[in-house]
């Protein structure tokens, strides 16, 4: 089970010179929302909850990486930065999900994004996240647990109601900071987390590729003209070859690997399992 943690990197204290409108940041000042690090704390929660891992991510400049060394701190299994401008960001968020997903290097189960982000975002990248991913989307929640393998979430509404979820992976979830505070981290996970790598992928680069059981491997079935005869029996011995005369077994004792190798890939050949 991988949950990802979709993080916002934005500077909450942006200074605006009010001749040019320019808005100027500090990375001091910068970092993830109080959402967004309510929906850190949640996939922390889920990734135990599931006995998954977590994944952190984020789009953004080099200076978005302090943003993950605290989601590395407080427990995060892995974290991924997306290489981009602190503004890689449409409109309506369709590119921010688009870098998103390029970025993960698996196909997620569980995301978790903040209900909206502290640059005036417009709260729309968890749901063109769940259209890429053609996951369900549970958006808005104030609550979010785990029961009996599945995800339960409680959402607001209007006129002081709320609206129960019962969901199941693959999903994404936005949460609102209600009462969900991310856990503190440990001295020796803050020391560790100040030298730790983080990777970091180009948009474009990196696809995921959900691969299945192992298993052993078995050739593909060869194609066989059918057979010209009209009698059943004759029919029958010409597919299975019974009256043909066989090559017979050979002993081959190679002196190297690179000669058993080749000696292996020329039967094939012959065989026709491969080309």
């Amino acid at each position: 089970m991988l949950v990802v943690a979709a993080l916002r990197w934005s500077d909450q204290r942006a200074a605006v010179d009010p001749l040019t409108g320019e808005v100027r940041t500090d990375a001091r000042t910068s970092g993830a929302s109080a959402a967004d690090r309510a929906a850190l704390e949640h996939a922390l929660r889920l990734a135990e909850a599931f006995d998954g891992r977590c994944l952190a991510v984020t789009v953004g400049p080099p200076e978005a990486e302090e943003m993950l060394r605290e989601a590395l701190a407080t427990g995060a299994h892995e974290v991924v930065r997306v290489d981009g401008p602190a503004a890689t960001v449409t409109e309506d968020g369709s590119e921010t999900a688009r870098l998103l997903l390029d970025g993960l290097p698996d196909r997620p189960d569980v995301v978790l994004c903040g209900d909206s982000s502290a640059d005036r975002g417009t709260g729309s990248t968890p749901a063109f996240l769940a259209q890429r991913l053609g996951a369900a989307q549970a958006l808005g929640l104030v609550e979010l647990s785990v029961a009996g393998g599945e995800l339960r979430g409680v959402r607001r509404l209007d006129g002081g109601r709320r609206e129960r979820l019962v969901f199941g992976p693959p999903a994404v979830c936005s949460v609102e900071p209600a009462d969900v505070v991310l856990r503190r981290a440990s001295l020796p996970a803050v020391i560790a987390s100040r030298t730790a790598e983080i990777p970091v992928a180009r948009p474009g680069s990196l696809r995921y590729l959900r691969a299945g059981a192992p298993r052993a491997y078995r050739p593909r079935a060869r194609a066989l003209p059918a057979p010209r005869e009209a009698d059943p029996h004759q029919r029958m011995l010409s597919l299975t070859g019974a009256l043909v005369e066989r090559t017979p077994p050979t002993v081959v004792r190679p002196a190297t690997a690179e000669e058993a190798a080749r000696q292996l890939l020329d039967y094939l050949r012959r065989r026709g399992y491969t080309r």
